[in-house]
């Protein structure tokens, strides 16, 4: 929801004036100072008063209260301001900028600050890059504790998504000056501050620093100055923040060498042995030439003397004590600014955007942030200055160009009714500083480059002579009467921001920027490879000819015609900085001091203007592209005479037709309000639309991948079919004539089947497995075929739980009824085979039986019916009958003796020993076994097979434990009783 200020603080939009007049605008600017709210609107102009103290207006939670809300949603505020350049980034896919100006101690560097934080987001290197350049770019004034002593431009690059991907930053004009000289209640450059008070014993040791900056002459007088600064903690801040950023440690190590070679060529003195110039503390050459990483005597040699080319020859011409006091000065200079300019190239490689391709990602868009130096008055004004008012003057005339100059001309160009508003055009003082051959950088150029010695008094009396009839220009000889000014020194100009006297002392020189060559060789030969890269025009030697380099007027003024036209480029968006007063009070707001700002800077104009113009304008086209949606009439593509007929059919049907004017070529919008709802409607009709479109796709894409399973299908079918088809037809070649072959196939190696087939195989293999034994048992007799199932039944069962299960002979079945055995047994079987209706003899053998701790010989007959115990001894008698059924398991041992125990329903278990093999070493255990699981396997009944050691069993209903041992040299099997048992003795080897 829309948060709106009450009454109480005034109006927050200075456009809702009841009256427009100075009186009621200094009035609303006062209460809202007076009530802590220090942002006001004109439109979409924010307008800033520095509240001198710290406030909790800027945390992340504010931040996220601000994305994405209109300007007039939430009480005025610098983030609202970079949000909204931001979303017209987005929207209108076009670069925008924010400028932010005032004049000196007006907070622009804050509130940069403040706005970059909003536009970064995430991009912590952009971040710490303000506190690298506030720490060797500002410095403390009679005005600001923390002012700009340069220009910054800063753009910020964003991806199409609207994602921060990198930056550029753009510095212009440092105040070098500044190193060598501070008027009185100033310091020169924080770095040097930070590092004399901030740095490790042990670092100031390595540098030859003392902790005290009242012991060096540069910064002597800043050093005398009680301030609220941190200079300790902030050089912390600033070299984290340089490793954070990606400086490395030799890198900074070399920052601050530079620094402390400063602060020593500062205390160098000079003195004469008649016309020999000499370095009166020549300790310090040494210092200078560790810290430079060069040889002592090359350092002295280029402070002493200067190497000039006559002709052919080459000679040293020694220094004056004023020119060597000049060229010390100058290094110092020089070697600041170098160092200056070395680390913001240094930031820009680490953060500009590398390898973006915009046919990939799409467009790469700009948000530039402008943070330039404020117009300055100070009791001495010098060159510094009047390039810093001259900037201010290029930045007011684009203020001018855009806000009020180019939007009433545009309504007359459309033809929108309009009254024209008065301004001030600050355009005539631009032309006096910069035009050619008349303006006061030409006249200057003009001075330097003349032949022989030129002087600042000399510069003036031209100025005089080109400019004596310009109405903002004059001097004391043009105005005799004006005390204010000196003789051959002074001349004033008429800013827009106000009056300015020019002190012309060191015009010439500062124009000149002159650093002798023998300086740039010195550095760029030093074996620190950082210094070195500082300075590549130290390579070429005192013979090569060079173009004469551009003055630092031109090269200053050059910048600023590039830096307005590359702003001109962007949608602008302007925070207008005011300062309350000049003694830094939280509380104090000086009318007058107030309102000679809000008059220099049109703010009244800029509300006249906004208040009778229109917020938005858009080319019919254009305005149809991005909201054609929203009507009927006008999505997907109109069928009207005109785009302006389609637009003013949406606008009606919206009902907005009363807040529009229509122009030749563009739609006029007048509030902000008819802009956010034509977004809040094209943003509920673009959900819509891409639901729609999504449904699309989604179809598509469902469509096309079924297509693609389809098609995947059939060819996995196909395939399948092949691969089976393949196998089939391998499979056929191969086993096509295993019917005349001798081991019928057993030979042939069956081909690998596809994954499909291999259960396939399987059975394919078992078909094959019985047709070939089929082939091998057809030709058997019934007899034959009996012993087959016997043996495969042996297998079945104690494959691998003993060793010979005499498979490799003829098993007999009927060993009693063998030749050689009484014919009793075979009458005693005849009589069996009448009285119990047997059919066949499925075994028979002699045996020892084992019961109750002795053991006797006995026979074994067992029967398709009956299982019986015999007598040998009294001619084969039958002792006991155990019929088949009553038979539920047979146990046998794992070892090679003959031990077979029947289990019965009863417990009644018969336990025998068979014996009388012949050979003696043969064993008819795997004949028994195997026989009895045939029978009971064709008679679909169930035998249990027990290969175990001890056997468990019942004998008479007791159960007991039979344990089989092997003896040497014992003739027959023996059974005995024992504690855990009872103990089968059976022959062995």
């Amino acid at each position: 929801m829309a948060e709106h200020e009450s009454l109480e603080f005034g109006k927050a939009d200075f456009v809702l004036l009841d009256n427009v007049s100075l009186e009621e605008f200094m009035a609303n600017l006062k209460l809202r100072f007076e009530k802590g709210r220090i942002y006001s609107y004109i439109g979409e102009v924010v307008v800033s008063v520095n509240p001198y103290r710290a406030m909790n207006i800027y945390g992340r939670d504010t931040i996220e209260q601000y994305k994405g809300r209109e300007l007039y949603e939430r009480p005025p505020h610098l983030f609202a301001i970079a949000d909204a350049a931001y979303k017209a980034m987005k929207r209108r896919n076009k670069d925008t900028c924010i400028v932010i100006s005032g004049e000196s101690g007006a907070g622009k560097t804050e509130d940069m600050s403040v706005t970059s934080v909003c536009l970064y987001r995430v991009k912590n290197m952009l971040l710490k890059s303000n506190c690298v350049l506030e720490a060797f770019g500002n410095a403390k004034t009679n005005r600001n504790d923390n002012s700009s002593r340069f220009g910054k431009y800063m753009d910020i690059n964003f991806d199409f998504k609207g994602d921060p991907i990198g930056g550029h930053i753009n510095n212009y004009l440092l105040e070098k000056s500044r190193v060598i000289f501070q008027q009185e209640g100033e310091r020169s450059f924080h770095s040097f501050y930070q590092l004399v008070k901030g740095a490790p014993d042990a670092q100031l040791r390595s540098l030859h620093i003392q902790r005290d900056p009242t012991a060096y002459t540069y910064i002597k007088v800043g050093g005398q100055i009680k301030s609220s600064i941190n200079d300790s903690a902030d050089f912390k801040a600033v070299t984290d923040a340089m490793k954070v950023i990606g400086f490395t440690t030799g890198e900074i190590q070399t920052v601050y060498k530079i620094l402390a070679t400063i602060l020593h060529l500062g205390n160098l003195k000079f003195g004469s042995d008649g016309d020999v110039t000499l370095i009166e503390n020549s300790k310090l050459v040494s210092v200078l030439g560790d810290l430079l990483s060069t040889k002592d005597e090359n350092v002295e040699k280029a402070l002493l003397y200067r190497t000039v080319a006559t002709g052919r020859d080459v000679i040293d011409k020694q220094h004056t004590h004023q020119e060597a006091s000049y060229g010390r000065d100058a290094l110092a200079k020089a070697i600041y600014e170098r160092l200056f300019c070395w680390i913001v190239g240094r930031i820009n490689d680490i953060i500009e955007v590398k390898n973006y391709d915009a046919r990939v990602h799409g467009k790469n868009t700009v948000i530039g942030v402008l943070d330039i130096y404020g117009f300055e008055i100070f009791q001495n004004n010098s060159f510094e200055q009047f390039c810093i008012n001259y900037c201010n003057e290029k930045l007011q005339q684009l203020f001018i160009q855009l806000v009020l100059k180019q939007e009433q001309e545009e309504y007359q160009r459309e033809g929108i009714p309009w009254k024209h508003i008065d301004y001030f055009n600050n355009q005539i003082i631009v032309d006096l500083v910069e035009q050619q051959h008349k303006g006061i950088f030409a006249v200057l150029d003009e001075a330097c480059m003349n032949v022989g010695k030129v002087t600042d008094e000399m510069f003036l009396q031209a100025l005089n002579g080109k400019l004596a009839k310009h109405a903002h220009y004059t001097s004391r000889k043009l105005s005799p009467t004006d005390k204010n000014l000196e003789f051959d020194r002074d001349f004033r100009i008429r800013h827009y921001a106000g009056d300015v006297a020019y002190s012309v002392v060191g015009f010439i020189d500062k124009n000149k920027d002159t650093l002798f060559q023998d300086f740039k060789r010195l550095l760029y030969n030093s074996s620190n490879p950082v210094l070195k890269a500082m300075w590549p025009e130290g390579k070429l030697s005192i013979t090569e000819v060079t173009k004469r380099p551009l003055t630092a007027a031109t090269l200053f003024k050059n910048s600023m015609i590039s830096l307005v036209e590359n702003l001109a480029s962007k949608e602008p968006y302007y925070v207008r900085c005011i300062k309350p007063n000049d003694v830094k009070s939280p509380l104090l707001f000086e009318h007058e001091r107030c309102k000679h700002q809000v008059e220099y800077l049109g703010l009244l104009e800029n509300v006249r203007v906004r208040r009778a113009g229109f917020a938005n304008r858009q080319t019919y086209p254009r305005f149809l592209q991005r909201y054609k949606m929203i009507s009927e009439f006008t999505w997907p593509n109109h069928d009207l005479p005109s785009d302006k007929e389609a637009v003013k059919r949406l606008l009606q049907g919206c009902g907005f037709e009363h807040d529009v004017a229509y122009g030749k070529t563009k739609v006029f919008i007048r509030t902000p309000r008819t802009i956010f709802n034509l977004e809040e409607q094209r943003a509920e009709m673009v959900k819509r639309i891409v639901l729609f479109l999504q449904k699309v796709w989604r179809g598509t894409l469902a469509r096309m991948r079924y297509r693609r399973m389809r098609a995947a299908l059939i060819i996995i079918r196909a395939y399948r079919r092949y691969k089976v088809k393949s196998y089939i037809r391998e499979v056929n070649r191969r086993f096509k004539n295993v019917r005349g072959m001798k081991d019928h196939g057993k030979h042939v190696k069956w081909p690998t089947p596809p994954k499909v087939l291999r259960k396939f195989e399987e059975a394919l293999r078992n078909i094959y497995n019985r047709w070939w034994a089929w082939t091998l048992i057809k030709d058997l007799s019934p007899e034959e075929m009996v012993q087959i199932r016997a043996k495969v039944a042996t297998l079945e069962c104690l494959k691998g739980q003993r060793a010979d299960l005499g498979l490799q002979r003829a098993w007999e079945g009927n060993y009693l009824d063998s030749p050689g055995t009484a014919s009793s047994f075979t009458l005693v079987s005849s009589d069996l085979q009448r009285k119990d209706k047997f059919m066949r003899v499925l075994f028979s053998c002699n045996v020892r039986k084992c019961m109750l701790a002795k053991a006797e010989d006995r026979a074994l007959l067992i029967t398709d019916r009956h299982l019986y115990k015999m007598d040998p001894v009294k001619q084969y008698k039958p002792m006991k009958s155990i019929p088949l059924y009553n038979v539920t398991g047979v146990s046998i041992s794992p070892g090679k003796d003959q031990l077979v125990v029947f289990h019965t329903k009863d417990n009644r278990d018969l336990i025998v020993c068979m014996q009388g093999m012949v050979p003696a070493g043969d064993s008819r255990i795997g004949e028994l076994v195997g026989t009895l699981f045939s029978h009971f396997k064709s008679e679909k009944r169930k035998l249990q097979v027990n290969i175990v050691s001890p056997i468990h069993c019942s004998m008479n209903g007791r159960k007991c434990t039979v344990i089989v041992e092997t003896k040497i040299n014992q003739s027959q099997p023996d059974f005995t009783k024992s504690r855990s048992g009872y103990i089968l003795s059976v022959p062995g080897n």
